[in-house]
């Protein structure tokens, strides 16, 4: 078990990852000295450099900064994205350094608090910076440790006054099984990381070793997931603990009543678009209900939240031409999101830049990713974005695009951007890796 108490230097290898960066941020905020590694130089890292923070961009012992040199006084932290090969992984480990990875340096920041955890292959994001919100603006001063940017926060953490936290409990390379959560919620338990877990069936057990962690009255699931939970949730279904009903669509925004153990909040607003977020609201709103925040408050609190950053995010909205972007980035969410642009623009053609993300992941799912893109009107595809892994014969986005039910379809590359999309009426650009890198280009390239 780790041991904070004598540790005041941490050096991050992978410092500018989602989850990274926002531990990276919490040790500056508390006075630790810190510094890392990434082989990109992105937005999470130049916020870490303005914040006092020393980052290589090379992966090479020379460039560790002279006061990180002494084992004694320096924990590695690195995530499981590190290659083995990595040479500082390799540096650190043959001198003498204590490294944990980051799902550890996490378990052992919250042993101590009120450990709120979200879980799931999906919606862990918007569901636990929903509630970090909902909790924050209820006085519940919470720290939160997300997997996104919370655009009310326009951050992945925050730092609260009192012994809350609010945790995405990532289930990839088992991390979430290093917390000791108080509380739990697990969204949904769909097939992914068959890198790790081989089968969905070990991902499945593995979420069931994640909510042994819990008392079970302390324990939330999505109503038919194979969890024996004390408490439910859903869409439109009149028997589970908390129930989104009479769903309607009012100028944009999706209206509900939200079915609760002794009552109903009725004419509850979200403005997050996609029916995905109606359910996303439910699971926040039962989570905050069973910390005391008052029915009327979270409906209030949902109404006001902004969303998270990658996540249905509109950049271009007028009458002529809209442009979203998303993390989809497993066939689900994909699915999701190409419902939630039709619902709410039916008549315009839908345009999708999708870059798969992993390999193995396009490997393991492409008749899936096929699927899901064929409903869109034109498809567009970037190469495979490997982030950790190497090259698999036979998996390749032109693979995947002869398994696409679309006639307008062709693979492409950044250089062709924006030209390529110039005509767009609907676009959305999806994915996990660097895809966000065009957002900027085709954003002001629409505005013009």
């Amino acid at each position: 078990m780790i041991n904070l108490d004598n540790i005041k230097q941490l050096y991050f290898l992978g410092i500018g990852g989602i989850g990274m960066s926002a531990l990276a941020r919490y040790f500056v905020a508390n006075n630790y000295e810190v510094a890392g590694y990434d082989r990109n130089k992105s937005a999470l890292c130049l916020a870490l450099e303005s914040a006092s923070c020393s980052i290589s961009y090379l992966d090479s012992n020379v460039t560790i900064p002279h006061s990180f040199l002494n084992p004694e006084n320096v924990l590695v932290v690195y995530t499981p994205a590190i290659s083995a090969e990595n040479e500082l992984l390799n540096y650190f480990k043959s001198s003498g350094f204590s490294l944990c990875k980051r799902a550890e340096i996490l378990g052992a920041i919250t042993r101590n608090q009120q450990c709120l955890a979200i879980g799931g292959t999906h919606g862990k994001t918007t569901i636990s910076s929903l509630l970090a919100y909902i909790l924050s603006a209820n006085n519940i001063d919470c720290s939160a440790f997300l997997g996104g940017i919370a655009s009310d926060f326009n951050s992945n953490l925050r730092i609260g006054s009192i012994p809350i936290a609010v945790v995405e409990a990532d289930e990839y390379d088992r991390s979430f099984l290093q917390l000791d959560p108080n509380w739990a919620l697990i969204s949904s338990m769909d097939a992914d990381h068959l890198d790790i877990y081989d089968t969905p069936k070990h991902l499945e057990e593995s979420f069931q070793l994640f909510s042994d962690k819990v008392e079970q009255r302390n324990l939330i699931a999505k109503e038919g997931l194979s969890i024996d939970s004390k408490y439910s949730y859903a869409l439109n279904s009149t028997t589970a603990d908390f129930s989104a009903l009479n769903i309607r669509v009012v100028e944009g925004a999706y209206h509900f009543d939200l079915h609760y153990p002794k009552g109903i909040c009725e004419d509850v607003v979200t403005g997050l678009p996609g029916i995905h977020n109606v359910e996303n609201a439910v699971a926040a709103f039962a989570m905050a209900y069973f910390q005391e925040v008052l029915p009327a408050d979270i409906a209030s609190s949902i109404n006001s939240f902004s969303g998270v950053k990658r996540r249905f995010e509109f950049h271009v909205k007028s009458s002529k031409m809209v442009y979203i972007d998303d993390y989809a980035h497993h066939p689900k969410e994909i699915e999701m999101a190409i419902r939630s642009a039709r619902d709410l623009y039916p008549t315009k053609k839908l345009t999708i830049v999708f870059q798969p993300h992993l390999f193995t992941r396009t490997r393991d799912f492409m008749n899936d990713f096929a699927l899901a893109l064929s409903a869109a009107d034109r498809v567009l595809l970037l190469d495979v974005y490997p982030a950790r892994e190497l090259p698999i014969v036979g998996v390749s986005s032109e693979v995947l695009l002869e398994k696409i039910n679309c006639i307008d379809k062709s693979t492409c590359t950044k250089n062709e951007f924006p030209e390529i999309i110039k005509n767009s009426e609907l676009l959305m650009t999806l994915g996990a890796g660097d895809i966000d890198s065009l957002i900027m280009p085709i954003k002001k390239y629409f505005q013009k």
